[in-house]
């Protein structure tokens, strides 16, 4: 049995939709505004329709992700801000260039307390701790593999968290082996079964593309976005844990080079598609 791929939301598509074509440029860092009729056509591309992108878009500016611009012919379009850039920088890190099997560094520790009159913010805390791929060693106290430090750093005080927490950097000295700690530390069954229910939705597709020659635009983007708004999730829940200390069996090495196929085959089809949409 194996866990479904998540849905795909309008509002996690159009992240998906800035962090691959959305950023910025040499002559415009901060990217180019998207023209909200353009954004409402490449949208559509992957089955969204145009109500569900305008609110989709109304609640990513009210998080401070998008911002209202007009376009260079003083239409309507919405940006990246700088909270989103980061963010989506943080994450090409492990979307990109997936860190599995790297075991130098040790781990990273996130020992926190949270007063009882803003436990609000503990559940946040834990709530995006266990988004950047920590598992729990202990009561207030997570644990991570060392190199996610800079974006857990960035992650914490984008979100005015870091005054409740101290990172540590440190290694597993006993007294149980540390293959075995990690079965404790992270649900590991869950996590293959999310990169088994990755490939039996993507790996068709890949191999669907590796028997046709031509790359049509629009085929490539629908399928690119996609497998990218499904993959980006998986580098976070598994955030990359050295392969000794995974199950002989372990599917993210597999799921990670069918994810790459696709990006490395399908990327730059895609973007001829949004050039002409924002033509």
């Amino acid at each position: 049995m194996t866990d479904q791929q998540p849905l795909h939301t309008p509002r996690s598509l159009i992240v998906t939709f800035y962090g691959a074509y959305g950023r910025g440029r040499a002559d415009h860092p901060a990217g180019r505004p998207v023209p909200i009729a353009a954004l409402i056509r490449l949208l559509g591309a992957v089955g969204v329709d145009s109500p569900s992108v305008r609110s989709a878009v109304s609640r990513l500016k009210r998080r401070g992700l998008l911002v209202a611009d007009r376009t260079q012919d003083g239409a309507a379009g919405y940006g990246l801000s700088e909270a989103a850039r980061q963010l989506l920088d943080d994450g090409d890190r492990r979307i990109y260039g997936r860190t599995a099997g790297r075991s130098a560094g040790g781990w990273l520790l996130a020992v926190f307390s949270v007063p009882e009159e803003e436990r609000h913010k503990r559940h946040l805390l834990r709530s995006r701790l266990s988004r950047l791929g920590f598992g729990t060693a202990a009561p207030g106290v997570w644990i991570a593999p060392a190199h996610v430090h800079e974006e857990t750093r960035h992650t914490l005080e984008r979100l005015d968290l870091a005054s409740y927490v101290d990172l540590f950097r440190g290694c597993h000295l006993g007294f149980e082996p540390t293959a075995e700690a990690v079965s404790r530390w992270w649900d590991l069954a869950a996590l293959a079964r999310q990169h088994r229910a990755f490939l039996a939705a993507h790996e068709p597709v890949l191999q669907r593309w590796t028997r046709r020659r031509a790359v049509p635009p629009e085929d490539a983007y629908r399928d690119y976005l996609l497998a990218l708004d499904s993959w980006r999730r998986l580098p976070y829940a598994d955030p990359g844990l050295p392969a000794s200390l995974l199950p002989a069996d372990w599917p993210g090495g597999r799921a990670a080079r069918v994810f790459m196929a696709l990006h490395t085959r399908l990327r730059d089809g895609g973007a001829r598609f949004v050039a002409s949409a924002l033509r």
